[in-house]
């Protein structure tokens, strides 16, 4: 309980900090619970989390479920607040940074495969919320640099950092200053502190532009994000584990499910693999099409609908 009340109170603070904004998704939404048929589906605030969204909306349409869409709503802290509200039904999570969210000082010590990840996992969620089957896709935070400070500083890991840190420039969504996977546990488990943070946004495009452009040295973006192939980025080896496991799972309001929804979005989980992700992913990131296209495609070449 102790670990859920600090989450909450983390978000309470982030989410009336963020009121009086034009683009609140939740803006006006009833905290009662969805009615029996009916899901409202949220997403965080970058493109693989409202791309999978999107497809779980799809999905749960063809079996005529009532779909409402609350999208970028934000960072973990926010989200996470608005389904426990019942402001939002459902969403795409990754079972390693959520159980990391969840865990006092992060996850368990020895924990990183992705059964043991979901076994830890269903013992800290939050009250009324549950998980469904898990995809093989994963998609997890790395610390990405470009090819020429890789050369520079002989970087192949993240522990390769510890030494030169102090003399970079790191940046991430704002969030990542207060996350154990952030800044908090680099410095836990690595020893690495860095010159300096630059909030910027999560694994989006102001962080890879600053990569890019030399405002920050090292980034953190997804690995499935298709930037790091085409700007030949690297990756830094976690081999301190302090990335678990990143499957891909619905997290849902218990009072939102039912055998209808179960069925829909295991199936979606069933067909959902790091290669495809990564595919289609870069269909909205780097050719641009509409995300609602894209998961109408993903469900219909995968026998979905």
């Amino acid at each position: 309980m102790k670990r859920i009340t600090a989450v909450l109170a983390t978000v309470l603070a982030l989410t009336l900090s963020a009121c009086g904004t034009d683009s609140d998704p939740l803006a006006g939404e009833s905290a009662a619970p969805g009615k029996p048929g009916a899901v409202t589906v949220g997403s965080a605030n970058f493109a693989e989390s409202e791309l999978l969204a999107e497809i779980y909306s799809q999905a749960l349409e063809a079996d005529k479920i009532t779909v409402t869409r609350k999208f970028n709503i934000g960072a973990r802290e926010l989200y996470l607040k608005a389904l426990q509200d019942g402001s939002i039904d459902l969403l795409p999570e990754y079972n390693g940074a959520l159980l990391s969210a969840l865990s006092t000082g992060g996850a368990p010590q020895g924990v990183s495969s992705p059964d043991a990840v979901l076994t830890a996992l269903k013992k800290v969620l939050p009250a009324g919320t549950e998980v469904l089957e898990q995809s093989s896709a994963e998609d997890k935070d790395t610390l990405t640099v470009t090819a020429e400070t890789a050369a520079k500083h002989n970087l192949k890991t993240i522990e390769d950092l510890k030494p030169v840190a102090g003399q970079l420039t790191i940046g991430a969504g704002p969030e990542w200053a207060e996350r154990y996977q952030g800044l908090k546990g680099l410095k836990e488990v690595y020893g690495v502190e860095f010159k300096e943070f630059k909030p910027l946004d999560a694994g989006g495009p102001l962080t890879v532009n600053a990569l890019k452009g030399g405002d920050i040295d090292v980034a953190n973006i997804f690995s499935t994000d298709s930037s790091i192939v085409t700007n030949k980025f690297v990756v830094l080896e976690d081999p301190k584990d302090l990335y678990l496991a990143e499957n891909i799972i619905p997290l849902i309001r218990t009072t939102a499910n039912n055998p209808t929804v179960t069925a829909a979005l295991n199936a979606v989980s069933a067909k959902l693999t790091t290669e495809n992700l990564t595919r289609y992913l870069a269909q909205v990131q780097v050719d641009k099409k509409d995300v609602k296209t894209v998961a109408k495609a993903f469900l219909t070449e995968n026998g979905l609908i």
